[in-house]
């Protein structure tokens, strides 16, 4: 019998081994100190990543100064707890995808930015730096495409960005473009520092998941576009948002569309613009989106659908198949100097003969503010619809048609429009109807509850063919329910 005797453990010599997946900057020569350049050792550390064929890229807690950084395949950036990457103040040390910006990813695949420390771009002296070399006069003029963003990835595959914080970027905040099962999850972003801080922008990606993200941004705070490929196959989720602009926008950017898009659970709070902002304007198509459970607050507006033709050259897009359900949202009480221009109805409006089609509005509750019992001078009569602007080609935003005819909702050019309990209310007073339809088809009102009177009717159709009402009547104090002009026909249910 052979006996084999092992050495107490406390005996053994103890080697300290360093995961071989894992490349801490410091090892590389970074200081951490927030003065000095660690740019060429950050990216050293990248470099030797991606020779091993993938790692992990761990920055200790320290504040690390850095210029543009290339972000490799099978490599993760991971910045510890306490860790701050602070982007170069000088706009002369970017370089360029599409956008300039500190991260930077161009055609890499199974990349990753993760962890509890900070990304800041020190936004604010970085926008003077680039206004002082460009000299386009005062910011927003400073041109935005050579003011640097922090995240700016393109053409990639398998990216997640997980639990970082993003602030005071001298741009948008982090720009996806044209990449392929994205997922930004549970960061956190605050950045007000310069104008055009979108808090994220999603560019032409497919496969696309935006989950727990909370998100206070200068511009537009979740943001789809799709410049040159349609955003296809995106789900947004948890979110919270707040925005000086609009929460949820897909647009402006719109030349290859939107298809299969859901967003559901989101808070948005603070808004100056629109919670819920989709737009069409530059030819493309949105179709298939849902929108649910959303819970607005002290936004200047709930719902803005846009179809344009901004592109005027190019061929007109579409909008349909939508649907946005289980929404409230309050439109606060604005002081008399400045309520018209915070108080936005909802709208949902197309062009003369290209319709926004196939809209559905289900469990939507709004209350607004209202702006006062009579009509002030400028104000669009029901008698003179013709006047509210059509703005083509101008680029949207809900409050280009300036006080519309209606309080509630004002709908024009548009085909298959349904409301199914829709709740309406004014806190103060409002002269004019809950809802107006103009030029319009095959609109249904299916338990449409307006819960303020005031001097005109509840609801107006012009040129409206096809109309169907049920279980829809009348608040207590209307002068009467339903106005009909012009070339008004086939209403059913009244």
């Amino acid at each position: 019998m052979r006996y084999f005797f092992l050495m107490p453990l406390m005996l053994l010599p103890v080697v300290a081994l360093a995961d071989a997946s894992t490349f801490d900057v410091k090892q590389y020569g970074a200081t951490g100190n927030s003065t000095n350049m660690d740019t060429a050792a950050i990216q050293q550390a990248i470099d030797a990543a991606a020779g091993a064929g993938g790692g992990t890229v761990v920055f200790p807690p320290g504040k690390y100064l850095s210029a543009s950084l290339d972000l490799k395949s099978h490599v993760t950036l991971q910045l510890d707890e306490g860790a701050t990457l602070l982007g170069s103040p000088h706009q002369s040390d970017y370089r360029k995808v599409n956008f300039h910006g500190l991260l930077l990813a161009d055609r890499q695949q199974d990349i990753a930015v993760c962890g509890k420390g900070v990304i800041d771009g020190q936004g604010e002296m970085l926008a003077a730096d680039t206004e002082k070399l460009f000299g386009h006069g005062k910011l927003p003029d400073a041109k935005e495409d050579q003011r640097p963003v922090i995240i700016n990835f393109r053409n990639c595959t398998n990216v997640t960005v997980q639990d970082i914080t993003l602030k005071n970027s001298a741009c948008w905040v982090e720009d996806y473009r044209d990449c392929d099962h994205l997922t930004v999850a549970d960061i956190k972003v605050r950045s007000n520092a310069a104008k055009n801080n979108d808090g994220i922008d999603v560019d032409g990606c497919t496969h696309v998941v935006v989950r727990g993200c909370d998100i206070v941004s200068e511009d537009d705070s979740i943001c789809l576009k799709s410049a040159d490929k349609a955003c296809d196959d995106v789900l947004v989720e948890n979110c919270r948002a707040s925005s000086t602009c609009n929460a949820l926008k897909f647009g402006t950017s719109s030349a290859a569309g939107f298809r299969n898009i859901t967003c559901r659970n989101l808070e948005i709070y603070d808004t100056k613009i629109s919670g819920i902002a989709l737009e069409i304007v530059d030819g493309g198509e949105m179709e298939n989106v849902n929108i649910s459970h959303i819970n607005i607050t002290n936004s200047h507006n709930a719902i803005f659908i846009r179809l344009g033709h901004r592109n005027v050259h190019g061929a007109a897009g579409s909008l349909h198949h939508v649907t946005l359900s289980d929404i409230t949202a309050g439109i606060p009480k604005m002081p008399e100097s400045d309520r018209r221009a915070a108080l936005i109805t909802a709208s949902i409006t197309g062009q003369p003969g290209n319709p926004v089609e196939d809209i559905t509005l289900t469990n939507i509750s709004i209350v607004y503010g209202g702006i006062g019992s009579v009509p002030k001078p400028g104000d669009v009569d029901l008698n003179d619809l013709g006047r509210v602007p059509e703005c083509a080609t101008v680029y949207p935003e809900s409050r280009m048609f300036g006080t519309l005819p209606a309080w509630g909702f004002y709908c024009r050019h548009v085909a298959g429009i349904h409301f199914d309990n829709v709740i309406l209310r004014v806190q103060g007073q409002d002269y004019r109807p809950a809802l107006v339809c103009d030029d319009a088809k095959d609109i249904e009102l299916n338990g449409f509850h307006v819960q303020s009177a005031g001097r005109e009717p509840v609801i107006v159709f012009n040129d409206v063919i096809g109309a169907a009402i049920h279980d829809s009547v009348a608040p207590s104090g209307a002068t009467s329910f339903l106005k009909t002009m012009g070339n008004t026909r086939d209403i059913q249910g009244l």
